[in-house]
């Protein structure tokens, strides 16, 4: 048995492609209960017999549209989780937010929504409002979970892992984040230990989707800008610019008042 310090940057599922072993052992051994989250400086134990960790490649993956996530490395949250309520919001709340969300739409994402809060540590007020207003803006206020251009526009984009034919249509933006091209469809998947890049059409399924969104927030550092309140450079990290963003701001505003 070895110990590895956890850097910043890391993710459990690339340290056990490094090590050589699986995400499921890695969390076994060292008593993980959310392989989402891992604390950068902290001892993760690995099994004897594994090779050394290869040095992690440089680079990055840039965003894919106006309303689409930035496509950086996976970040490690390196603070823990504020303690909060993780009972979730209702979906009286939920509407009031979104104001355009039908009653069914809200009662059918709740519980979805409020399980991939949780998992993330999206649990106080300050980070559910950032997070739904985020959210808001991407998918017209959970409207739309499937960009509505075909995808085309991607078709050939290198820089989002799109290297085969048909990627751009395959790989379009989906999920209430707007999850877009192959490279983010495979990090998203391993992440989840969902074969997203097999099913692409998954990321649009509400028991999918919310947590792609749950994992790229947390990934990327957000709760704490969050707890910051630090919108603008949330918006910076999920958009890799300002597009939109008078529409984020009036979600953002009408989130902290309901929460």
């Amino acid at each position: 048995m070895r110990d590895y310090q956890i850097r910043r940057g890391d993710t459990l599922s690339q340290l056990a492609a490094r090590f050589g072993t699986s995400v499921s052992a890695l969390a076994r051994l060292n008593n993980i209960r959310n392989p989402d989250l891992i604390i950068a400086g902290a001892n993760l134990r690995v099994p004897d017999g594994f090779s050394a960790p290869r040095p992690s490649a440089p680079g990055s993956v840039p965003s894919t549209q106006p309303s689409a996530p930035s496509t950086r490395p996976d970040r490690t949250e390196d603070v823990a989780p504020a303690q909060g309520d993780t009972r979730g919001i209702s979906a009286e709340e939920l509407q009031r937010i979104m104001p355009s969300l039908s009653p069914q739409l809200a009662q059918r994402y709740l519980p979805y929504l409020n399980s991939a809060m949780n998992e993330a540590g999206i649990t106080t007020p300050a980070r559910r409002a950032a997070f739904l207003a985020q959210l808001g803006h991407e998918s017209g206020g959970l409207r739309y979970f499937e960009e509505i251009a075909s995808g085309a526009a991607y078709e050939g984009r290198r820089d989002l892992g799109n290297t085969q034919p048909g990627d751009g249509r395959r790989f379009k933006g989906r999920g209430p984040i707007q999850l877009t091209g192959r490279a983010n469809y495979r990090a998203a998947g391993q992440a989840l230990g969902i074969d997203l890049e097999r099913n692409p059409e998954r990321a649009a399924d509400p028991d999918v989707g919310f947590r792609i969104a749950a994992w790229f927030w947390q990934s990327r550092g957000l709760n704490s800008l969050a707890d910051q309140g630090n919108f603008r450079e949330i918006t910076r990290r999920i958009n890799g610019g300002y597009n939109g963003y008078d529409d984020r701001v009036q979600y953002w505003n009408r989130a902290r008042q309901v929460l």
